[in-house]
């Protein structure tokens, strides 16, 4: 019970991001739909075990349940480093055999070597991309117009249907900016 109280703070901590009616994204949430996206797109990776992808975009975000949201454009190596002892600490109250296989699950996507690694980091940067997109543009910082035309764009890159999935919200990043810039 300890350990789900503690993932309840994903519920509370917001992302920088906005939803489409004006309400700060949460941790959760985006951890939802990252899963959701693996869960849809199941079929279209032959040969990859989609089911251990949607394991990775459920947990990817479990240290800000403990350290809150830190942008991207903001994360550096020493928050990186807290954000990785927080997951050691939330995982140190489960047993043994939960413990070692989330461990290692982490490990294989901080080490972005495997497939499963690679598509579930392309599917968390699409659906920040996809996000933005949907939010208010009032909300968008100016950096946010450059860094949503590129952000995920070498990440999706290896996969074709990603490719195609990261082109299409570019589209919608245009559209969205049209006569702003």
């Amino acid at each position: 019970m300890e350990f789900l109280h503690m993932l309840e703070k994903m519920k509370c901590n917001t992302r920088h991001s906005w939803t489409s009616n004006g309400r700060q994204e949460s941790v959760a949430d985006h951890s939802w739909r990252l899963a959701v996206m693996a869960l849809l797109l199941r079929e279209s990776f032959p040969g990859a075990d989609m089911d251990r992808v949607i394991r990775m975009c459920l947990i990817h975000d479990w240290g800000e349940a403990v350290t809150g949201d830190i942008p991207a454009f903001q994360k550096n190596d020493g928050h990186r480093a807290v954000e990785a002892r927080a997951v050691e600490g939330l995982l140190s109250r489960l047993p043994e055999t939960e413990r070692g296989e989330l461990t290692a699950l982490f490990a294989e996507m901080e080490a972005l070597e495997s497939r499963e690694a690679r598509i579930y980091k392309a599917l968390d940067r699409l659906e920040a991309v996809i996000q933005h997109n949907e939010a208010p543009l009032e909300s968008w910082l100016p950096l946010e117009r450059e860094l949503n035309r590129t952000y995920g764009v070498g990440e999706c890159s290896r996969e074709p249907l990603l490719r195609e999935l990261r082109d299409l919200a570019l589209e919608e990043t245009e559209e969205k900016l049209e006569g702003t810039d």
